[in-house]
């Protein structure tokens, strides 16, 4: 099952949703039953489609057809897919009648699809449900930035940005990481502190003018 999640997952990164299901059925057509790692996949890979229908049904298969509870991060992937298509109310419905205690990771998916559909007055709401539980997470204060922003509400904004510098909230800056002979090289944008930075900027240059 290892190899089939990799597989169904590299396909459902790159936004291969019908190929995703098409895996997930030979999976099953060759005996190897899926666990929840191959669902986290397969549901993912139906919101970055938009295979709403598709996903309702596989995550109800999997109490039902596979013995498996749905974890947090399937109801994430659930509310990611729901809210993406615009069925805001029902994602939102959803969170609702969540057996578990919906987790800031399940409340972020759904301020993404505010930011996606422009309902500011929501993502709000959403995000002081995000702070509830993690009153730091910068994502959150971050995201309603940008959606303020988009709706040219600039006095808004300046509070939230206010608000984070107040609360002495630092924004995390993305990373790529790679590993060469046991090492972890971590790099972010417009870093210099590698002690190969010359080496490597100079390996970019050269493979950029071939």
């Amino acid at each position: 099952v290892v190899s089939w999640n990799a597989i169904i997952g590299g396909y459902a990164q790159y936004g291969h949703g019908e190929e995703v299901l098409k895996l997930f059925q030979q999976m099953q057509q060759e005996n190897v039953e899926p666990d929840w790692v191959t669902f986290i996949c397969v549901l993912s890979a139906c919101s970055r489609v938009g295979l709403v229908d598709e996903g309702r049904y596989y995550f109800d298969s999997m109490n039902k057809y596979h013995d498996i509870t749905p974890r947090v991060e399937h109801f994430a992937c659930m509310v990611d897919l729901l809210g993406r298509s615009g069925h805001l109310g029902e994602a939102e419905g959803f969170i609702k009648k969540m057996p578990i205690q919906p987790t800031p990771a399940v409340w972020m998916a759904f301020l993404g699809a505010c930011r996606i559909h422009g309902l500011v007055d929501l993502a709000k709401h959403t995000v002081e449900c995000v702070l509830d539980f993690e009153p730091q997470n910068s994502g959150a204060f971050v995201l309603l930035s940008n959606i303020y922003a988009a709706a040219s509400r600039w006095v808004d904004r300046a509070v939230v940005r206010k608000l984070m510098e107040d609360r002495c909230v630092i924004k995390i800056p993305g990373c790529s990481c790679i590993e060469v002979s046991n090492q972890v090289h971590t790099f972010v944008v417009e870093d210099t502190s590698h002690p190969q930075t010359k080496e490597i900027h100079a390996e970019l240059k050269r493979l950029s003018l071939q």
